[in-house]
């Protein structure tokens, strides 16, 4: 049925407006709290009858797949450190050629970012294209193991 005037009409000039003592419908207080406040406390009974999911988690999260990139080093850098790493015996000379192997310096693969000013010979997992035509054309030899 649908109501000629609002309720509030005949609550005009109650004070309280049905809602008792006047003190008693100030703050939220009176509604338990603001929004969510108290589900797992005065308003837990309402969370199970209503709202049952609303804590704790649900259904599975993939687990991220953990791609293994090599460890690389560039040319550029080995050329530069070539004379060190033999004084340090992680390298060591036959003639004119230098001969790194990067597995020993924990590399896999060499790039061929850079240039190249001695003839050296390199042993890695992995060589870049532009690494082994920049090896090649200095005189010296990558070799994949």
């Amino acid at each position: 049925m649908i109501r000629k005037t609002r309720k509030i009409n005949k609550m005009r000039g109650s004070r309280t407006i049905g809602g008792g003592c006047s003190k008693k419908r100030r703050g939220a207080g009176h509604r338990g709290g603001r929004g969510k406040a108290g589900g797992h406390k005065h308003m837990w009974s309402w969370v199970v009858k209503f709202d049952p999911d609303r804590f704790g988690k649900s259904g599975f999260k993939r687990p991220l797949k953990t791609i293994n990139k090599p460890t690389t080093v560039n040319l550029d850098y080995l050329d530069d450190n070539a004379e060190k790493l033999v004084e340090k015996e992680l390298a060591e000379k036959k003639g004119k050629k230098i001969i790194i192997d990067v597995t020993q310096l924990g590399y896999d693969k060499v790039l061929g970012n850079g240039k190249i000013t001695k003839a050296l010979s390199i042993k890695a997992k992995e060589f870049s294209k532009s690494a082994i035509r920049k090896i090649e054309d200095n005189g010296g030899e990558a070799v994949t193991l």
